[in-house]
């Protein structure tokens, strides 16, 4: 109703043909609280952020990226403790690193993130899919794991729940079993033959507090049976469910109402581990309802170092061509994440190109480019990193151009990427990590060799060290 009333206030290229590619959007109810509460009067808040703008950054660990304009902005600087993670993990071959991927249906069934996981696992190390729900509404096009689970589940999700009996998980997930002594609830996962996820590492399940000490588990293997008591006692609980790495198991839940389920995590606790939490329809606003205590208890078990925020999708064709109004949430939300994750990362990854029906032709849709500078402004407003996503796909029309190129690259949506573009996304998605990486490592060098220089050396050295001063500035 409220669309309605804001419609005479909106652009007309809003509601005009656009039903028939965007049927398969579907909205939060954050979101839609949102755009309920937009002054449509209001005057446009003049961007003060010029392109041609320098942005000069403060040096951080004796470790100082180049001035970027707004234009070009990337933010590396803001990713210098994961680099030194990153760092730390090749020199050295020990310890881990971990991110968490949130995004919506431009993740769905680990699109995307799967081929990040790849390249990153690649080159770093690191077995395992990560931090899968108990259920998911993508399960059956998950191409990295095989997903079953009974339809006996209750399912909240922080997307339409905005108080749940117990707090959401780190997904945006709880779920519940059903009281049911002849069919309890299950939930099966088996690994695919794939590069790295190839078995189910170290299975753990993470489940939340609950007055109920009956509950239990059975863990079936295609030998063994394992069975398993809860103990609900702390915020957060984790139960390792076999001491090895498994290829297939199937979880029954007994006795286990009003316990909170919150998934199971696969990782050989070494190398990088990329977990993503996509849901259909998220803007991204939902994660503002994280309970922060759960939150730093599930940090205290995974420990993450990069947090990845992908969002756009449902949020083009709501609200006027100002958003300022999801700038500023977005604003908060990236502050609520510093305070569940501390000392966290953030990468802020934007919206893709969409086309819409203009006439008789598809073009880029006119709300892009508003969000995708929104996006970027309270990325560089709140220090956190950034990936221009639309201008990686090559900016005006390249969505047209991935759907009517052959091979295509995406969906006839003129939306959403197919499983080709998506490997293609991720790649570049990468590659821009793995460009400041490098500078990052060899701007670590070169202050490793100052400091060594400003120490009393020998005449030998001295020569030495100025031959590969020498060599890292010609690169």
């Amino acid at each position: 109703m409220a669309l309605i009333v804001f419609k005479q206030f909106l652009p007309r290229k809003i509601f005009t043909e656009t039903t028939k590619i965007t049927e398969n959007v579907v909205i939060d109810s954050l979101v839609l609280e949102a755009v309920q509460s937009i002054d449509t009067v209001a005057v446009e808040e003049k961007d003060t952020l010029v392109v041609d703008k320098k942005i000069v950054f403060k040096k951080e660990k004796n470790i100082q990226f180049s001035a970027e304009t707004v234009q070009e902005y990337k933010g590396y600087q803001h990713l210098i403790d994961f680099y030194e993670k990153l760092s730390q993990l090749e020199e050295t071959k020990e310890g881990k690193v971990r991110i968490a991927y949130f995004g919506d249906s431009m993740t769905d069934g680990d699109m995307i993130v799967k081929d990040l996981r790849a390249k990153m696992q690649d080159r770093f190390g690191g077995e395992g899919v990560g931090f899968v729900s108990i259920t998911s509404e993508s399960a059956s096009a998950r191409g990295t794991l095989k997903h079953k689970f009974s339809k006996n589940w209750e399912t909240l999700s922080y997307l339409n729940v905005k108080k749940p009996r117990s707090p959401f998980g780190v997904s945006g997930h709880v779920f519940f079993t059903e009281n049911d002594t002849v069919n309890p609830s299950w939930v099966q996962y088996t690994a695919y033959n794939q590069d790295h996820i190839s078995k189910l590492n170290a299975p753990t399940l993470f489940y939340g507090q609950s007055n109920n000490q009956e509950g239990n588990v059975s863990i079936i293997t295609r030998k063994d049976t394992i069975y398993k008591d809860l103990n609900p006692e702390r915020i957060v609980n984790k139960l390792t469910v076999a001491p090895y790495d498994l290829k297939k198991f199937k979880a029954k839940f007994t006795a286990s109402d009003s316990i909170p389920f919150y998934g199971f995590n696969f990782d050989n606790g070494k190398g990088v581990h990329v977990d993503n939490f996509s849901s259909r329809g998220n803007s991204g606003l939902p994660i503002s309802i994280f309970n922060t205590e759960v939150m730093q208890a599930f940090n205290d078990e995974l420990g993450y170092d990069l947090i990845v925020l992908h969002y756009g999708t449902n949020v083009l064709n709501y609200g006027s061509f100002n958003y300022r109004w999801y700038e500023r949430r977005m604003s908060r939300v990236v502050d609520h994440i510093r305070e569940c994750f501390p000392g966290v990362a953030i990468l802020i990854i934007s919206t893709a190109d969409k086309s819409t029906k203009y006439g008789m032709e598809m073009k880029t849709d006119s709300a892009v480019v508003p969000l995708t500078l929104a996006q970027r402004r309270y990325a560089i407003k709140k220090e956190a990193a950034f990936v221009n996503l639309y201008s990686l796909m090559g900016g005006n029309g390249s969505m047209v151009r991935w759907v009517e190129g052959s091979p295509a690259l995406a969906s006839k949506d003129y939306t959403h990427f197919n499983y080709r573009g998506a490997v293609k996304v991720g790649k570049l998605i990468y590659k821009q990590i793995d460009k400041g990486y490098e500078q990052y490592k060899k701007m670590k060098a070169l202050e490793e060799i100052l400091i060594i220089k400003e120490e009393p050396a020998t005449e030998v050295k001295e020569d030495s060290l100025n031959q590969k001063t020498d060599s890292i500035h010609a690169e």
